[in-house]
């Protein structure tokens, strides 16, 4: 026995034939996968895959949608447009409407200023009357005889008044004895521009509503040519502050003040300042 036989020896084994046939094997195997794969890659860039993409297909009918819209947007305008219409229609009728309220209450305050300095002044010639009594009687005794030859005379140009004036005349008669109230048209009451109004109306004439218009209605004409149914005013044409129906025979008719009501007076009782004629 050798000296060195327990001692294991530093060579190492060697690899049976089997593992190294496996081992080849397997080397093979890699080996050949990495060809086929390299093939196909070369395979796919050299003809590259088509795809066919199929897109849905729209059944729209393009042209009666647009014409739909146009339609839309046409009604829309057009209707833009009567709104925009009516809304300067409502604002000229509200801006006519005020102007219409403004010019009435500018009238009733000039007839309601003008009423008043009518009263004042009837109240005025009341108190000079009662201050005068006295003389006023004498003066009317001693003229007796001139007033009834003006009184028969007035009740000749009364009866013989027709149409239009003696309708006018006869209704101005009719309310002698109502009220006087200031604005006030009938058939109780009235004011001076309110009787002259009523008693024309059955005329069929539709007269101004304030004295101031009523003076400058017709065509001016002198005291001194009157005819029934003309129309007396007090103060200036276009400003006067009182009128009255003049009904013939040196008299008229009107609704004087809250004190006297609506009377029959004589043009010397208190001589108006200018008349004008409608008929």
């Amino acid at each position: 026995m050798s000296l060195t036989a327990h001692i294991p020896s530093h060579r190492k084994p060697r690899r049976s034939a089997s593992k190294l046939a496996v081992r080849a094997g397997v080397a093979g195997g890699v080996l050949s996968t990495l060809a086929m794969a390299g093939s196909a890659s070369a395979a796919s860039q050299a003809e590259p895959v088509t795809e066919t993409l199929e897109m849905p297909v729209l059944n729209l009918d393009l042209a009666a949608d647009v014409s739909s819209a146009v339609t839309k947007s046409a009604d829309a305008t057009r209707a833009a447009a009567l709104d925009s219409e009516l809304d300067a229609q409502e604002q000229a009728a509200e801006k006519s409407a005020a102007a219409t309220a403004k010019k009435a209450k500018a009238e009733a305050r000039a007839e309601a200023e003008a009423e008043k300095k009518a009263e004042q002044e009837a109240e005025r010639r009341a108190a000079a009357e009662r201050a005068s009594r006295t003389a006023t009687r004498t003066t009317l005794s001693g003229s007796s005889d001139e007033g009834g030859a003006a009184r028969s005379a007035g009740t000749a140009k009364r009866s013989t008044a027709t149409g239009s004036a003696a309708a006018i005349v006869n209704f101005a008669l009719a309310q002698v004895g109502k009220a006087y109230v200031m604005g006030a048209t009938g058939s109780s009451a009235y004011d001076c521009s309110g009787l002259v109004q009523a008693a024309y109306r059955q005329a069929g004439i539709t007269l101004p509503r304030t004295s101031q218009s009523q003076s400058t209605y017709g065509t001016q004409v002198s005291l001194s040519n009157l005819q029934p149914g003309d129309i007396l005013y007090w103060g200036g044409a276009g400003s006067a502050y009182h009128v009255a129906v003049y009904i013939g025979g040196g008299k008229f008719v009107g609704a004087q003040n809250p004190s006297t009501g609506v009377v029959e007076r004589s043009l010397d009782w208190d001589r108006p300042s200018g008349a004008v004629r409608v008929l």
